[in-house]
């Protein structure tokens, strides 16, 4: 496709701008509500920690499974355009009904938003891609600049969208991410004469799949509801995947096979990786609500703006792991791949531990901040090393009849590692408020520490066998980096 036509402004396509905005306020929306979602279950629905855990995993599963179907969807019948509106709608739709404070739109809303996810998040990307010619010198900077836009939504939703909950009401904290998506929409509109691609669609296929979507609905939101289900429907769906993926690998030539071999140990660490570093929605959240003395000058920071810590410490960091891999390379130092997800396991694992550091500094059962804001940060160095190079390791190393099946047994370890996460996480359940507040965060902080410890072991661990033998791996991806 020959893009020279397409309005350009400060060096991009003007498109990239809209496209930029608009998935920053879907970031705020998506990161907004992701931030209360745990808290209003156990504090304004009652669940308990488990129920909690077991949902929020079942959410973070099929945000990352329904994307799938939705880039799919657009590339046969709906299109770019109308999956993004389509989405964006039915997103906007949902954090509106979770503003309605009654169980009986909970599991609704939650559905209607991760079917809205499956066609806006994997098609607004793929857009990104469709303004650049292939070998464009700017399309890797397009991408950067685009996914900036996640980081600086994820960052400011979580302090807009708490704040708001905390001083007038849960709806308007959902109400705020509902209106964010209006927002992101809104701009995606005024731009769409910017945007390449095709305007016109088959509206008997449109309406079908409207129709099909809307029907889809009441199935995810019965998934969620009966989350243990779609655990046990996990892990049928990973044995057949990667047992599809082992039968083909026999069938392969030997480098073609070894290179098979490297992607799924590295899906298999990104799942543990994953398992971790997700929790940040789930027990970590609980933890900082009920074991971090949040106070800082006598005010309070409510628990779930420390969620933005991750995005804006990414924010702050991404420049220089993007310098320093360069650097490494001309100096002839950089690591393997296998190496680098080693590195990122290892500082996940180092993020837990270090709360077990500090446990002997607790007062009255309450950490101090600062421990917290370390292991923000180990996590979020952790997913540098390891998430830019993820995907486009997994479309380096699959052989080119199965690169669709190898990108979707990816997303199926992260979808699964929420599955995962939640066991984990099932581990620091408790029920705080059986005595006094002082001695139950006592009761609390050492088993959520035990378990964040025992985490951190294992995944520190598990980093340094990847580490130890990246170098076998490094031979059998083949020349691949």
């Amino acid at each position: 496709m020959n893009t020279t036509s397409i309005p350009q402004l400060w060096g991009h396509p003007k498109g990239l701008f809209y496209l930029f905005c608009a998935e920053l306020w879907e970031r705020f929306s998506f990161y907004g509500m992701r931030a209360l979602l745990v808290l209003y279950m156990t504090k304004q629905l009652l669940f308990t920690d488990e129920m909690s855990f077991g949902v929020y995993a079942a959410y973070g599963s099929l945000v990352y499974m329904t994307p799938l179907i939705g880039g799919m969807v657009a590339d046969k019948i709906l299109g770019y355009r109308k999956s993004i509106m389509l989405g964006g709608i039915l997103m906007a739709i949902g954090h509106f009904m979770l503003a309605i404070e009654e169980p009986i739109f909970f599991y609704g809303a939650l559905g209607i938003i991760i079917v809205g996810n499956g066609f806006f998040k994997p098609n607004i990307s793929s857009f990104v891609g469709t303004l650049y010619d292939q070998g464009d010198a700017r399309r890797e900077a397009g991408f950067t600049i685009f996914y900036m836009g996640i980081n600086i939504g994820g960052w400011i939703a979580p302090l807009l969208c708490a704040w708001l909950a905390n001083a007038y009401g849960w709806h308007y904290g959902f109400g705020a991410a509902g209106i964010g998506m209006l927002v992101g929409l809104a701009i995606f509109l005024k731009g769409k004469t910017d945007l390449p691609g095709p305007r016109t669609i088959n509206h008997r296929k449109f309406t079908i799949a409207v129709l099909l979507t809307l029907m889809s609905i009441p199935l995810i939101a019965f998934l969620l509801y009966s989350y243990t289900l779609l655990r046990f429907g996990s892990m049928i769906a990973g044995i057949v995947v990667y047992g599809y993926l082992i039968y083909e690998a026999i069938k392969l030539s030997r480098v073609e096979r070894n290179r098979i071999f490297v992607a799924m140990v590295l899906m298999f660490g990104s799942m543990v990786f994953w398992a971790i570093f997700e929790q940040a929605g789930s027990s970590i959240t609980l933890f900082t609500d009920r074991n971090v003395n949040r106070f800082i000058g006598g005010r309070e920071i409510m628990s779930s703006q420390f969620q933005s810590i991750n995005p804006l410490f990414v924010i702050l960091l991404a420049g220089l792991f993007s310098r320093l891999w360069p650097l490494l390379s001309r100096l002839g130092l950089e690591p393997s791949t296998p190496f680098k997800f080693g590195l990122g396991i290892c500082q996940v694992g180092l993020g837990f531990l270090v709360l077990r550091l500090g446990y002997p500094t607790a007062v009255a059962g309450k950490l101090s901040i600062f421990w917290l804001l370390a292991m923000y940060f180990l996590h979020t160095t952790g997913e540098l090393s390891l998430s830019p190079i993820g995907l486009s390791a997994m479309t380096k190393l699959a052989p080119k009849h199965i690169v669709g099946t190898v990108i979707g047994a990816w997303f199926l370890a992260t979808a699964y590692s929420y599955q995962v996460g939640a066991f984990l996480a099932e581990k620091t359940a408790s029920s705080p408020h059986v005595s006094g507040a002082s001695e139950a965060a006592v009761t609390t902080l050492r088993r959520y520490v035990d378990s964040f410890a025992d985490q951190g072991y294992y995944a520190v661990g598990l980093g340094l066998v990847m580490i130890a033998i990246s170098p076998l791996l490094k031979r059998a991806m083949h020349g691949v980096r």
